[in-house]
């Protein structure tokens, strides 16, 4: 099959500090001048940074591929350089067909002109005639949900309705490349639904889709293939389950999935318990950072009862990858309704297999006590440890054989019963 781009060797590099001296004094510019003709350079003026180092692939027509990685890995730069809105300092790239982009809100639009008039704007851009244009026009506002508005300058548009109107733009007049930055998640939830839906469509006609995003089910989703930059160099490319998996396990590393406190001053916690450490583990007691979404993983909490007092418990708070709360879960044992005993103990709260949904987990944890019907939080610490829940794709999950992702907090393999009715 064609390909749609070819990327040789793409290097950006940008200095630090090289504007910095605009406005100095003559006095400055002199300074640096004399500096510059006896060999002599600044620190702040060679201070370098690679934004893209050394990028070669290539994608056909009609793939989809995506393009995943931290803030600042570089996916931005790669986007613009492809755009052409700015150039590459080393390497090159071939682009083979009329490209749409939609970059970051505010690129490619004239905030002075009227949503009508940047439509035409960007048509001619792109090259169209002005009948295509105004063939297309119905549809593309139909899309946007901004009838309204249509003839009011965009200067006075909100976010979303700024992407609303870019992306039906960009969509609609027919490129046969489309690039697509993070800027979706500036939509509503239905409209980032109706987006995802057109570039399937888009895809589905033999167009090529690039997009860049941070939001992992929509990568998968969307994308037959995935790259993932770090550092400004591609650390994988291939199959985006498992391109996806190998970030999400890079990402928890960071995180860690465990933590401890040297003693007891800088732990937290009061005169009655404070927290010594915590940790993910197997059902072999093994710490680890990774766990496959049919098995089940325990949060283990370590904590000192320093006097006899009311009853300690634990507690935990499960976060997915979007940051929402799974669930909240506490120690109920017998235990519980006894007085306190000064010493160390071990909590482990067991979450079962087929439960949690994949991507990041952070786990906030706390020992606490309970003045019915109030709780009290005796010592805690937020975003304490975290793991990547990852699920094979072997078909005897609660996904089935279903390849793509399942949206929500959580993800249950629920017993189910059929019978034929009629």
């Amino acid at each position: 099959m064609a390909l749609a781009i070819e990327a040789h060797e793409l290097s950006k590099r940008y200095r630090i500090g090289q504007m910095h001296a605009v406005y100095g004094t003559l006095r400055d510019s002199v300074a640096r001048a004399a500096a510059r003709m006896a060999g002599r350079v600044e620190p702040h003026e060679r201070e370098e940074i690679w934004a893209l180092r050394d990028v070669s692939f290539s994608v056909r027509e009609g793939e989809v591929l995506g393009v995943i990685g931290r803030n600042g890995a570089g996916k931005s730069t790669l986007l613009k350089v492809l755009t052409r809105i700015t150039a590459p300092t080393a390497g090159r790239a071939i682009i083979r067909g009329r490209v749409g982009s939609l970059l970051e809100v505010g690129t490619g639009f004239s905030g002075e002109l009227t949503g009508r008039e940047n439509v035409f704007l960007n048509g001619s851009i792109l090259g169209m005639k002005r009948r295509e244009i105004q063939r297309k026009l119905p549809d593309i506002v139909e899309f946007s949900g901004i009838e309204k508005f249509i003839d009011t300058p965009v200067k006075r548009y909100s976010s979303g309705m700024y992407v609303r109107l870019a992306f039906s733009v960009a969509a609609h007049l027919e490129p046969e490349i489309l690039l697509v930055d993070e800027v979706l998640a500036v939509g509503d939830a239905e409209f980032q639904q109706r987006c995802l839906g057109r570039m399937e469509d888009f895809s589905g006609t033999g167009r090529t889709v690039l997009f860049v995003s941070h939001n992992m089910q929509t990568i998968n989703q969307l994308c037959n293939r995935v790259i993932w930059l770090d550092g400004g160099t591609i650390v994988a490319d291939g199959d985006p389950s498992d391109v996806v998996t190998q970030y999400l396990i890079s990402s928890t590393y960071t995180s860690g999935s465990q933590i401890s406190w040297p003693d007891d001053e800088s732990a937290p916690g009061d005169d009655l318990a404070r927290l010594l450490a915590a940790r993910i583990v197997d059902e072999d007691g093994n710490t680890v950072d990774t766990i496959d979404v049919r098995e089940t993983v325990g949060i283990e909490i370590r904590y000192r009862v320093l006097r006899k007092g009311p009853p300690v418990f634990g507690k935990i708070r499960v976060h997915d990858r979007r940051d929402a709360i799974a669930f909240n879960a506490m120690d109920i044992g017998p235990h519980t309704e006894e007085s306190s005993t000064p010493g160390v103990y071990a909590a482990t709260g067991w979450i079962p297999g087929n439960l949690l949904n994949e991507g990041k987990t952070t786990v906030d944890i706390a020992v606490c006590t309970l003045n019915a019907p109030k709780l009290h939080q005796r010592a805690q610490q937020y975003e304490a440890i975290s793991f990547a829940v990852v699920d094979p794709g072997d078909g005897d999950s609660a996904r089935g054989r279903f390849t793509g992702q399942l949206s929500g907090v959580i993800r249950p393999l629920l017993d189910w019963t059929v019978e034929r009715t009629d």
